[in-house]
């Protein structure tokens, strides 16, 4: 598994279990990283994912709720929802990953993690959303502070 890969499904682990169980990030992530060791920039890496992606996660959630209408966001598995969220972060609020590389990433992660028809719902909803991209971002900029951390424009 790629080094980067590996950070990602650190970091979906920890948004997985943060959803589940409102458990802290930072003790979710110190857990996980005592089983799987990481390199001190993929650490830093699963956590500006993390921290990215859980203070705006109802945001996220409603671009992809727009992109998977016949899945109602507390209907989709938790580790899906997680994945999008993951790579919509990825391309079009942090845009630290190029959108091809985000959605293939996720396809990766959900074809490991999912059910048998997660990887095609993933890649769905993921290509809807990368037309959307600027409109995205754009939305992210011109939100509050509160909404972007600080840790997403570094």
């Amino acid at each position: 598994m790629k080094p980067r890969t590996k950070a990602r499904c650190i970091a979906l682990q920890v948004l997985y279990e943060c959803d589940l169980t409102n458990h802290p990030p930072g003790i979710v992530l110190q857990e996980r990283l005592a089983e799987d060791e990481l390199d001190p920039a993929l650490v830093e890496f699963a956590q500006q994912i993390i921290m990215g992606v859980l203070p705006i996660s109802a945001i996220l959630d409603h671009f992809i709720a727009e992109h998977a209408p016949e899945w109602p966001m507390d209907q989709v598995a938790v580790i899906d929802r997680n994945i999008l969220r993951i790579a919509l972060w990825e391309f079009a609020v942090a845009d630290v990953t190029p959108i091809k590389v985000a959605i293939n990433e996720a396809i990766e992660m959900a074809k490991y993690f999912g059910a048998d028809s997660t990887p095609r719902f993933v890649n769905g909803v993921l290509g809807s959303l990368a037309n959307r991209q600027q409109e995205i971002r754009q939305k992210f900029v011109a939100a509050p502070s509160r909404d972007t951390p600080s840790s997403t424009h570094s």
